[in-house]
C-alpha cells in the first residue's frame, strides 16, 4: 500500500511541477500580471501536502479562498476566508490510518507594491476525521478518533497571470508544507 501511495504521490508531484513550469513559461511570454489578491477575489485549486504524520508520503487536497474586505487600519492588508480539505493515509504491519482534515482559516494578506506576490498568515479551526484499523493480536480497533484542532498557517501565492497562481502554505493542519496551483473563479 505504501509503495502504491508513494508512486501516486510521485506522479502527482511530477504533474504539478510540469503544470507550474508550463505556466511560468507562458507567463514569461505574456504581459505582467495585474490585480493580484484584492477585495472580491475568489480562487480554488488542488494541493499536494508534504511532511505528514507517520509514514504518509503525501496528502492530497484543495483550497478555496475568498477575499472579504480591505483592512486599512491594519497596514492596508486584506482579510480572506479560506476553506481547506485534505486526505492522507499510511499503514504498517499492524495499523492502517486515514486522516481527513477539514479546516477554515481567517487569513491576513499583506499589502505589497508588487501584485504578483501575495504573502499571508492565518488562524482558524479544523475538524480532523481519523480512522484506523488494527490487525494485530486481539483485533480491537483502539485508535479511531476525530477532533477539533487549531490551525496556524503562513503562505504565499505567486500570480503567473491575473487568473492563475502558484500556491504554498506551511504550518499546522494536514501537512507541514502544501504546494499547489490556484485558479481565479469568475
Amino acid at each position: 500500500m505504501r509503495r502504491t501511495l508513494f508512486g501516486t504521490a510521485a506522479k502527482a508531484g511530477a504533474a504539478l511541477v510540469l503544470v507550474v513550469a508550463a505556466a511560468t513559461s507562458a507567463s514569461a511570454q505574456a504581459k505582467p500580471a495585474s490585480g493580484g489578491f484584492s477585495a472580491g477575489y475568489t480562487d480554488i485549486g488542488p494541493v499536494i501536502g508534504l511532511g505528514n504524520l507517520g509514514s504518509a508520503s503525501a496528502a492530497f487536497g484543495g483550497r478555496l479562498e475568498h477575499a472579504i474586505k480591505p483592512l486599512p487600519d491594519m497596514g492596508g492588508g486584506i482579510l480572506g476566508l479560506e476553506a481547506a480539505f485534505d486526505y492522507y493515509s499510511w499503514s504498517n504491519t499492524l495499523f492502517s490510518y486515514k486522516y481527513i482534515p477539514i479546516g477554515v482559516t481567517a487569513n491576513y494578506h499583506f499589502k505589497l507594491d508588487e501584485p504578483k506576490w501575495d504573502p499571508f498568515v492565518g488562524l482558524g479551526l479544523g475538524y480532523r476525521i481519523i480512522t484506523c484499523d488494527y490487525s494485530g493480536p486481539g483485533g480491537s480497533n483502539l485508535c479511531s478518533n476525530s477532533a477539533i484542532y487549531f490551525i496556524g498557517r503562513a503562505g504565499v501565492r505567486y500570480f503567473f497571470s491575473p487568473s492563475m497562481a502558484a500556491y504554498a502554505d506551511a504550518g499546522a493542519g494536514a501537512a507541514t508544507l502544501s504546494l499547489g496551483v490556484t485558479f481565479k473563479m469568475p
